[in-house]
């Protein structure tokens, strides 16, 4: 059995503790990143959603002209499919997102 601390001090935490204080910290970074992870999934399967209904292409293909749009403008997945989105719902989408998405559908057609 541990002696008590002596008056006015607290017993430091023992290296199990240390470690399992570490390991909560570690799981709470990890749900954070992957519950973004799954919103910005759920994000990317709307726009994919999008780009079958309006330009008449599979699943597959929605999601390669995503890719490809991305990277031709060098801007995020979750960013491209945001704005494919609003585009569906009235919004301008910038020239060069709006040119590099004619130029991944025609490639898919």
């Amino acid at each position: 059995m541990a002696s008590p601390a002596p008056p006015g001090r607290e017993p430091s935490p023992g290296p199990r503790v240390d470690g399992l204080v570490q390991e909560v910290e570690r799981l709470r970074a990890e749900n954070e990143q992957l519950q973004r992870a799954v919103a910005s999934h759920a994000v990317v399967d709307q726009a994919i959603g999008v780009l079958v209904m309006m330009a008449r292409i599979g699943p597959e293909d929605g999601f390669t002209v995503l890719r490809e749009v991305s990277q031709h403008t060098n801007t995020k997945l979750s960013s491209i499919a945001e704005q494919i989105i609003k585009h569906a719902q009235g919004a301008a989408l910038p020239e060069t997102i709006l040119a590099e998405l004619h130029a991944a559908l025609v490639r898919r057609r």
